[in-house]
């Protein structure tokens, strides 16, 4: 383990993927201030069929680059990463990383606010296979709103239909409306949509299509921005460790230019990326 840098530096945001993208977006919109870096682990992506341990051991690895890049706060903007490693890294590596260092997730901050949104408290989420099987929006919801039912739908597909530019295609639609119907058959009484998922706001006008409209749709960004807002506001000591230059940067296991490629999906900017090796 390398000796982690103690000045200020960039808010990490991590995912497996490209997916965070739509995190990170609405993050530098609430916060323009700081200073971001992003890395996508897309050499290994997709995370949401991997196994527990190999999720854990992949995410740690990605989160201890951030660290030896400047990193004090880490945004893991992936929900498969929030479910399968999250809570092993906060309570068994920090303590032996840096006690001070923090690693946020994406499904705390929707669990804590779903009970203000669904009057049914009947509530689905659509995830990947992996976010499902963990329970995590289950047990989350439950700790905040033990009243409400959750209902799980897998949508393995959608993630590759949007990483292969295919979402906006009419072939998008069969696994849209196939997903959106199953879950609803399964619940009728759903009033609430949680995209669980960071890529699925890309798939949004096809999901609201085939929604009932009585069904509200919640995607993460917004709700995880305001949510880090909140906590930067709440923990001063961690704030003053995040630099402020309004700049943006991103890293990825692949070749920058595959990532610059495929970024161009869920960003409306032109970017550069720098390869790293995940050691």
């Amino acid at each position: 383990m390398k000796t982690l840098p103690q000045h200020i530096g960039p808010i990490g945001v991590f995912d497996s993927g490209y997916g965070g993208l739509t995190i990170l977006e609405k993050i530098r919109h609430e916060l323009p201030e700081y200073d971001y870096l992003y890395l996508g682990d897309n050499a290994r992506t997709p995370y949401g069929n991997r196994s527990f341990e190999v999720v854990y051991a992949y995410t740690l690895q990605c989160v201890t680059k951030l660290f030896e890049q400047g990193c004090h706060l880490v945004i893991l903007a992936c929900n498969t990463a929030s479910a399968k490693a999250l809570r092993t890294i906060q309570q068994h590596d920090l303590p032996k990383l840096d006690s001070n260092r923090r690693v946020l997730g994406v499904i705390r901050p929707t669990a804590e606010i779903v009970g203000s949104l669904t009057q049914s408290r009947n509530v689905g989420i659509l995830a990947t296979e992996g976010t499902i099987q963990s329970q995590s929006y289950v047990l989350e919801i439950g700790k905040f709103s033990p009243d409400i039912n959750v209902t799980g739908e897998a949508c393995p597909m959608w993630v590759p239909l949007i990483e292969n530019n295919e979402h906006l295609t009419e072939g998008a639609d069969y696994f849209v409306k196939k997903h959106i119907s199953r879950i609803i058959e399964r619940n009728p009484k759903i009033d609430t949509l949680i995209l669980g998922c960071t890529h699925y706001p890309l798939l949004l006008p096809k999901i609201k299509n085939y929604t009932p409209k009585n069904v509200r749709i919640v995607p993460q960004g917004d709700i995880v921005a305001r949510s880090l807002r909140n906590y930067l506001a709440n923990h001063p000591e961690m704030e003053k460790k995040c630099s402020k230059n309004g700049t943006v940067k991103f890293l990825t296991t692949e070749s920058p230019e595959k990532f610059k490629s495929s970024a161009s999906i869920f960003l409306q900017e032109e970017i550069e990326a720098q390869h790293i090796a995940i050691d």
